[in-house]
Order: C-alpha cells, then sequence, then structure tokens
C-alpha cells in the first residue's frame, strides 16, 4: 500500500497502545491485578470482563465503546480506558460513559435507587491532564459548603498519569505499574519488586508472542487506516459538492481538494 503509514510491530507495542490493553486485559485475572494496583487493596474475583463492550441506550443517542468492562464479585463496576492522546473532552467523557452506565444498571420498574452498583471510571493517560504532577487523580462529588461532607453516591471517577512525580504520595506498586504502562519491557518489569506486575508482564509477552493476536493487530491497523481513508475522501467529497454549488471551476475544486477526476465525476453521477 503505496502511502499507509508504517505500523509498528506487536512486539514493540507499550500499554499505552489501546489495542494492546485491551487484548492484555481480555484475561479477567490480569485485569483484577490491575484494578488491585490501583485501588491498593485486593479486589474480589472478576465476573464478568469484556473488552470494546458497546454501550447504547437508542440509536439517536450517542453510543460508547468501552476498554475493558468489568464487574467483581460484590458487584462493583469497572470501567477502565487507556487515554495515549490527549483530548480536551476527557473530563466530559468520563461524565458521559459514568451516566450511559449507570443507566444500563438499573433494570425497569426497580423503585429503589439504592440498588444501583458501586462504579468506577478509570482512565489511564500518558500524560498529565490536569498539570499538578500526579499519579493519581481522584474525583468524588463533594460539598461545597462542607468540604469533609462528601455526596455518597457510590460513584468515583480516578485518572491516572504515567507522568507523575509524586512518588512519596502513591504506593511504589502503583509508581512501578505506570512506569511499566510507559515502557512495557523486561528491563522496567524486572525493576520492579511486585509479583502483580510480574504476572502482567508474563502476560503481555504471552499475548506479544501470539501469532494468532498478530493477525488481529493487522486486521485491527488496517481497519482504522482504511476508516480514517475513507472519512477523509467523504470530507473532500462534501467539500467539492459546496463548492461546485457555488459554481466553481472543477479545476479549482481539483487543486484546492486534491481529488483525481474519476472520484470528481462522482458527484455529477
Amino acid at each position: 500500500m503505496k502511502n499507509e503509514p508504517k505500523r509498528k510491530p506487536l512486539n514493540e507495542l507499550n500499554l499505552t497502545n489501546r489495542f494492546l490493553f485491551d487484548v492484555v486485559m481480555e484475561d479477567p485475572k490480569t485485569h483484577q491485578d490491575v484494578l488491585s494496583i490501583i485501588f491498593g487493596k485486593e479486589i474480589s474475583m472478576i465476573v464478568q470482563n469484556e473488552t470494546e463492550k458497546e454501550a447504547r441506550l437508542s440509536p439517536l443517542i450517542r453510543s460508547i465503546r468501552m476498554d475493558v468492562f468489568a464487574v467483581d464479585d460484590e458487584q462493583s463496576v469497572y470501567n477502565t480506558e487507556m487515554q495515549d492522546e490527549r483530548k480536551n473532552d476527557l473530563a466530559k467523557r468520563s461524565r458521559y460513559y459514568q451516566a450511559l452506565i449507570d443507566t444500563s444498571l438499573l433494570e425497569p420498574g426497580v423503585p429503589n435507587y439504592n440498588a444501583l452498583n458501586t462504579s468506577y471510571i478509570i482512565v489511564i493517560m500518558s500524560f498529565d491532564l490536569f498539570g499538578y504532577g500526579k499519579y493519581r487523580y481522584t474525583f468524588l462529588p463533594q460539598c461545597q459548603e462542607v468540604p469533609e461532607l462528601c455526596l455518597e453516591d457510590g460513584s468515583m471517577r480516578i485518572f491516572l498519569s504515567t507522568e507523575g512525580k509524586n512518588d512519596d504520595e502513591v504506593s511504589e506498586e502503583l509508581v512501578d505499574f505506570l512506569h511499566y504502562i510507559k515502557n512495557s519491557t523486561d528491563a522496567v518489569a524486572e525493576e520492579s519488586h511486585s509479583a502483580r506486575i510480574h504476572r502482567l508482564h508474563q502476560r503481555v509477552c504471552k499475548v506479544k508472542a501470539s501469532e494468532k493476536v498478530g493477525v488481529r493487530y493487522m486486521q485491527a491497523w488496517e481497519e482504522r487506516y482504511y476508516d480514517r481513508e475513507e472519512g477523509k475522501l467523504e470530507g473532500k467529497l462534501e467539500t467539492a459538492a459546496n463548492m461546485r454549488r457555488e459554481g466553481l471551476s472543477d479545476e479549482l475544486i481539483l487543486r484546492v481538494t486534491k481529488l483525481t477526476k474519476e472520484e470528481l465525476e462522482k458527484i455529477a453521477e
């Protein structure tokens, strides 16, 4: 493929790569280890674990696709997201994810909202979204007038950054985990004393060595590439159609949009 950008080999990916992260987290025990590191306590057994889970209320409402959705045996819900690209809508995106997840948790006719599960939105970032140099930012609903009063509604949003500087404020295991997320190598894994991180690295190595996963990676990469290219072409065709409606010449349209004559003829058809 002449203009296709170079695809990074699977064995060179870090866990900041969403594909690798999702495949690694398909294993419930690995996801349980990761959650235990994040919360600093043993998370109970994961009884439901799905990657790329779609949540949609109706065809008229925007759906979401969650990286890793899990439920433990105490019915606590976890949505863990990997974010390698800085975006300015992450805070509100987490709010939307929380809303759709909550809506899906209550069955019709349930009169008591206390039946809502405890839920956690976790966003792991390869950058510091808030700029305070923290490895972990935890958000709970809090009363402005009485700061020590939290609204105990069973929801929590956690943003983790691989770029934290406050090593003395969080656990050594969490710091090692976030360093490993950024550089998922033998050397970084060996520096850690955490059995959980060693198990995580074993899972990463197994995934990277899998021929089946290699084929999935190639297919997923090509699908994303062609989706992007198709989107670019649709945008160019729409621009060309608008320019034609304005009475502009085909010569100018071709020069501005970089379309071929054959692609421009599709508009006339």
